[in-house]
């Protein structure tokens, strides 16, 4: 339960992004934006693991970086530019299925019957608290929502895959760093010269850079170095719970009736994938369990 606890903490500071970016950072520089939020945390956390990649490491952290980071991130802060806090959040929900069904293939993860369950549970929240009557909702921003699960839940699994052995930290800091680099001169190709940066946007880049993403996503490496797919699959649907409220208590954003059903929906769908207790754990678990040991 401890890697489930260090785990939430991604989804629960994702959720707070939503509203960061949506209030405090520029609407028109996606790139910049998405630049300028990867290479300071990868820079931190190379601070921190002064390691450099090595043999296949320097290739998989550029196409790690590329889905994780490059793509990942401008699509989200696109979404987060058009979309209220509480839509842009809730889009992300459907991951945990997507994860599941990526991960079967990928790393011989086949879906426990629970975690099916509590994503078809998840998913009948997501549309419960998306389908709320919201007077403006972007459909480019929601498809820009759908493009940055399939993207990152791909990008996810093959971290998973190609993890084992390597230091979290540091192929975090990789991928984090390589992501930056490659979009600075995308950014400055296609937006121009860099954002002017007063402070309270400076100081939600910072906190978007050092919480939201660096400590996000070590947290949420690392449970995908020890829990399976699904059940950190699952842990994200906090995602939508942190910004739905947050958008409810700070953004002026209303809490329906259908949207607190929806909210409960989804926290039973995060109880039903946590861990079996090892006494519990059926033969398929044994399975996953000697299979994850093994890589």
């Amino acid at each position: 339960m401890r890697w489930v606890a260090l785990t939430a903490v991604a989804p629960t500071a994702w959720g707070t992004n939503y509203f960061v970016t949506h209030e405090f950072l520029p609407a028109d520089r996606p790139l910049y934006g998405a630049a300028l939020r990867a290479l300071p945390a990868g820079l931190v956390l190379l601070a921190l693991r002064r390691q450099r990649p090595r043999g296949g490491w320097w290739w998989r952290s550029a196409v790690l970086g590329l889905l994780n980071m490059s793509v990942f991130f401008v699509l989200v802060y696109a979404a987060s530019q058009s979309l209220p806090t509480s839509v842009a959040s809730t889009v992300m929900a459907v991951s945990p299925l997507t994860m599941m069904l990526i991960a079967w293939p990928l790393v011989s993860e086949r879906p426990r019957t629970a975690h099916l369950a509590g994503a078809t549970i998840g998913l009948g929240g997501v549309c419960l608290m998306l389908l709320t009557g919201v007077e403006r909702v972007s459909v480019p921003g929601v498809l820009a929502s759908a493009a940055a699960v399939l993207v990152s839940s791909f990008g996810h699994i093959l971290t998973k895959r190609w993890g084992a052995g390597a230091d979290v930290l540091a192929s975090t800091a990789w991928q984090l760093t390589a992501g930056g680099l490659l979009l600075l001169p995308v950014a400055a190709a296609v937006e121009g010269s860099p954002p002017a940066l007063s402070t309270p946007t400076l100081l939600a880049f910072g906190y978007v850079a050092l919480i939201a993403t660096a400590l996000a996503f070590a947290a949420w490496f690392t449970g995908l170095r020890h829990l399976p797919a699904g059940t950190v699959g699952l842990i994200g649907l906090l995602n939508p719970v942190t910004g739905v409220l947050l958008g409810t208590a700070v953004a002026g954003e209303v809490l329906t009736v259908q949207q607190l059903c929806g909210l409960f929906l989804v926290l039973t769908g995060v109880v039903l994938g946590r861990p079996k207790r090892a006494g519990n754990s059926g033969a398929g678990d044994d399975l996953a369990v000697r299979r994850e040991v093994a890589d």
